[in-house]
């Protein structure tokens, strides 16, 4: 509903549960980037040798004329074996030996299977130190960032946190940036800590920082604040954020006239009710119904919004009856020097 004069520049709506499913499908403002994450599942507790990561073998020949040891020699360590780009390393008289994507044991077994050829007696030991592909880094957010190996591919994102020394004290309400490949996720601190669904498998690569979670709103006119309040969790309601601004005045508030202010920009600006009809939006909730009370359970508040709560008709007739009041006084003691 626009509002009335020759040229609106702004829209009333009502909110009720009429109107909650139209307004829950127009798009979500102030927040240049949304709350959503990747499925979890479960990995092998077996690590994986990829590109980039470092391989130590030890390579035992018992034979007296072995093309590996010198005479009396039984072990000969080759160490610091890069895994090339297409993953493979170079093995003497075997050349390249591809082991990338392979478990240690299963790449000791396949470089031992090409040894044997020339070495029928030789016994493989491998080791390996991982790699930037093999690796995460905790960026900031944590007691210790830095890059940390992957010990296995079920480890979890909860674990690296922990690793890194847990979430630094202070930061208030805090969310994880998970920035995977090309890809990035967020999630609040507490729905991660408390939903072990949520606790995803982290992978080579994977980035993880930690920081506050920069959304708020405005609290305004006749509640217990008057201030911008930050966002508690990753979605709150209008009942809640009236919590959060410490309910409404129960004499200076008007229940009535709960007003959520809203900017949208103009390329949401619709005509067929799929999203506001002007960028500037007054939602109205009358909190003395019960559909005005469920209704603002289940409408969403937006970072930046404006959460108004107005003041009753009759504090504005007092205030008004009280300055007459005072001007009258003000008069008389003029009149009578």
């Amino acid at each position: 509903m626009a509002a009335h004069n020759d040229k609106p520049t702004y829209s009333v709506v009502e909110v009720s549960r009429a109107s909650i499913p139209m307004i829950s499908r127009w798009p979500t403002t102030g927040l240049e980037e949304g709350f959503h994450w990747p499925s979890g599942s479960r990995g092998p507790k077996s690590s994986v040798i990829r590109a980039g990561d470092v391989v130590n073998l030890a390579v035992w020949d018992s034979q007296e004329n072995s093309l590996l040891t010198a005479p009396g020699q039984k072990v000969v360590q080759m160490e610091g074996l890069v895994v090339s780009s297409s993953g493979t390393i170079f093995v003497p008289y075997v050349d390249e030996v591809p082991i990338a994507g392979n478990t240690p044991d299963q790449a000791r077994r396949l470089i031992q299977d090409r040894l044997v050829a020339i070495l029928p007696d030789a016994q493989v030991q491998l080791g390996f130190a991982a790699g930037s592909d093999n690796s995460i880094d905790l960026v900031s957010g944590v007691a210790r960032p830095g890059t940390y190996p992957l010990p296995n591919r079920d480890y979890r994102i909860l674990s690296a946190i922990s690793q890194g020394g847990g979430i630094s004290p202070g930061l208030r309400n805090p969310s994880v940036r998970l920035t995977r490949g090309g890809s990035s996720f967020r999630i609040p601190a507490k729905e991660l800590l408390s939903n072990p669904a949520r606790n995803v498998v982290m992978r080579g690569g994977d980035q993880v920082v930690v920081q506050e979670d920069e959304r708020y709103f405005t609290a305004l006119g006749a509640s217990g604040k008057e201030q911008i309040l930050p966002f508690e969790r990753s979605s709150i309601t209008a009942l809640e954020a009236v919590s959060m601004m410490g309910g409404i005045d129960d004499v200076r508030a008007d229940p009535k006239g709960i007003l959520i202010l809203r900017e949208y920009p103009m390329s949401a600006v619709r005509r067929d009710a799929s999203g506001p009809d002007l960028p500037y939006v007054v939602f109205v909730i009358d909190m003395t119904t019960a559909d005005g009370l469920f209704a603002a359970r289940n409408f969403q508040i937006n970072p930046k919004d404006t959460v108004l709560a107005t003041e009753s008709p009759v504090t504005a007739a007092q205030t008004v009856i009280n300055l007459i009041g005072r001007l009258f006084y003000v008069s008389t003691q003029v009149g009578a020097i």
